[in-house]
């Protein structure tokens, strides 16, 4: 199954009735953990830092970073995803730089930005080690790299395949949104950051709050259109776990000064 990349353009990224509307869900619980990250772990303040937003989409992380006074660059191959990118931070009085181009070739001189970050994109790019490679080549030395993607294992085949995308009965998800060949294991991601300069400083988990057999009722009650796709996103209470990287894992990472 290959992933069907032009799904973006088709769909809206901030309607609640939308599927993307999921993603927007878990938007608060990664820009917690990625703003503690910077202020508490590494006593950064986000004003004024020159941040690169790579697979920025509709803008949903790139909103939460400039709104902390970060000048943000959103980058994204999808036209359509842009313009509604554009047109909701207007309306939020916001400014973002958003540009068309892809991970693999970004448009950057080397050393521009302090902070990079790379999230539910990897497992979309035609190749992660160029991905890698160009954003910290557009990182400034000492600067860091944060990161979220989707472990490749038999659980996140269950929960990202079968159960978000193929059962009808509960899936949430447009059908080739991701292929489980393209998801990417921790230990193969660090071998990427050690090739391209790339200290790997933490990695953590995200995962739901509450029971499985719960969750698996609201994924009906949404399949059968009783609830939306972002109520369902809610619902899902998605939180960080520290040891639970079987499906989605985060982290950051420091290139060497």
């Amino acid at each position: 199954m290959a992933v069907d990349n032009d799904l973006y353009d088709q769909l809206s990224w901030w309607d609640d009735n939308q599927p993307f509307a999921t993603l927007e869900a878990f938007t608060p619980a990664r820009f917690t953990y990625f703003h503690d990250v910077l202020t508490t772990r590494l006593r950064l303040e986000p004003k004024g830092l020159r941040v690169l937003d790579v697979g920025c989409g509709g803008g949903l992380l790139a909103e939460r970073f400039s709104r902390t006074g970060a000048q943000v660059t959103g980058m994204d191959p999808s036209g359509p995803s842009l313009e509604a990118a554009r047109a909701h931070a207007r309306e939020q009085g916001l400014e973002i730089d958003y540009r068309q181009g892809v991970a693999e070739e970004l448009p950057f001189p080397d050393g521009t930005f302090d902070l990079v970050y790379c999230c539910d994109t990897l497992e979309h790019v035609t190749s992660t080690d160029r991905a890698v490679g160009e954003a910290v080549r557009v990182l400034k030395p000492g600067g860091h790299y944060l990161y979220d993607t989707i472990n490749r294992t038999f659980r996140s085949k269950l929960a990202m395949i079968k159960m978000a995308q193929e059962w009808k009965s509960v899936s949430f998800a447009p059908k080739d949104l991701h292929d489980w060949n393209s998801f990417i294991r921790p230990e193969e991601l660090y071998a990427l950051f050690r090739r391209h300069g790339l200290d790997n400083q933490e990695t953590i988990g995200f995962a739901s709050t509450r029971p499985q057999l719960e969750l698996l009722k609201d994924m009906r009650r949404r399949a059968r259109g009783e609830i939306t796709y972002g109520e369902l996103g809610r619902r899902f209470g998605l939180g960080v776990h520290p040891k639970d990287t079987s499906v989605i894992y985060a982290g950051f990472a420091r290139k060497a000064a």
